[in-house]
């Protein structure tokens, strides 16, 4: 009990329930303002903050008053809680995120591969009660997804998925040839903050180029007879994005900016993690050649991360969602 309180207080002390009080206050005194309102979307998110850092700032409470009790078990669930909190630093970390999955070699069994991670981050989505939204999605052409976009909402989204970026291989016997030959296949995972508004993008209407085009994806009939689905072109960095999930020309073409926003913010945050590693001596870009996770389903099951060395032989449950052992190996190397 003397080492849980130890580490009890140093993460309190980190935490700062004064400091937590006053963002609670100013927030408050935002509300009352009738200007605040004007704007639902950003006045939702205010309030959303709010409850958030109203419910950590309880639960800081409750692990001092467990502490107090000697109640060990609770004290140990709390802290856990708000050790993992303490190591979300970026001002994104909090908020939503953007999760892509692109097939890469394997063709058809790539694929398959990119539909099987996306069943697996949405059950690890849904046991975290986060709300998610399909904006973009193209389908294989005998099975599977060759790409798929994944709007995120949800507390901690960007801070926990951030570390899912990267490229992510499997292993299997293949379920598409006769022989059932043992097959490898890649899928890449980027992962961006959603939070467009608070990113400090300049994005001029004149290197824009749109395109306009009828969806192939799911929405209803109205979006596949009319060209609501959009197409941007970024011409000074090349970055293509598409969006079509949505039933109006409009909203595609808000989620195609906000992705695009999303993906310069990266491009400008790997330049300078590079410039960083430069000079400490070494650098990796998150490319195809530097994968982060092994699945392997055969001759035996193992998933494994790259990283950190952490494994597991539970591969059905990884697959189903089970993905908080791995982020919490990355979160404690932080």
């Amino acid at each position: 009990m003397e080492e849980l309180r130890k580490r009890a207080e140093k993460a309190l002390e980190k935490f700062n329930i004064e400091n937590e009080k006053v963002k609670i206050r100013e927030i408050e005194a935002e509300s009352t303002d009738p200007d605040f309102w004007k704007d639902q979307k950003k006045a939702a998110s205010r309030m959303k903050e709010l409850a958030s850092i109203q419910e950590e700032v309880e639960k800081a409470k409750s692990l001092r008053e467990a502490l107090d009790k000697g109640d060990e078990k609770m004290a140990e669930n709390l802290l856990k809680n708000l050790e993992t909190l303490l190591y979300f630093t970026s001002p994104f970390d909090a908020g939503p995120a953007i999760l892509s999955i692109h097939s890469g070699q394997g063709g058809v069994e790539a694929m398959d591969w990119v539909s099987m991670l996306y069943r697996m981050y949405t059950r690890f989505f849904e046991k975290r009660g986060w709300e998610f939204e399909v904006i973009d999605e193209t389908a294989g052409e005998e099975a599977g997804l060759k790409s798929v976009t994944i709007d995120v909402n949800g507390k901690y989204a960007y801070g926990y998925l951030r570390f899912e970026a990267g490229v992510h291989r499997l292993v299997r016997q293949s379920p598409f040839n006769a022989d059932h030959l043992r097959q490898t296949s890649f899928a890449l995972v980027e992962v961006m903050p959603s939070i467009d508004e608070k990113l400090d993008i300049e994005i001029k209407d004149e290197d824009l180029e749109w395109d306009f085009f009828r969806s192939g994806g799911h929405g209803g009939q109205n979006v596949n007879k009319v060209s609501t689905a959009v197409r941007l072109t970024h011409k000074p960095s090349g970055i293509v994005v598409t969006a079509q999930s949505q039933r109006y020309q409009g909203q595609n073409r808000e989620y195609a900016l906000k992705i695009l926003k999303a993906k310069l913010w990266l491009m400008e945050e790997e330049d300078r993690k590079k410039e960083e590693a430069k000079l400490k001596g070494g650098y990796k870009t998150p490319g195809w050649g530097n994968q982060i996770r092994s699945y392997v389903l055969h001759p035996y099951k193992m998933v494994k991360d790259l990283r950190t060395g952490f494994e597991t032989s539970n591969t059905e449950g990884v697959l189903d969602g089970d993905l908080d052992s791995f982020i919490e190996e990355e979160l404690r190397k932080l």
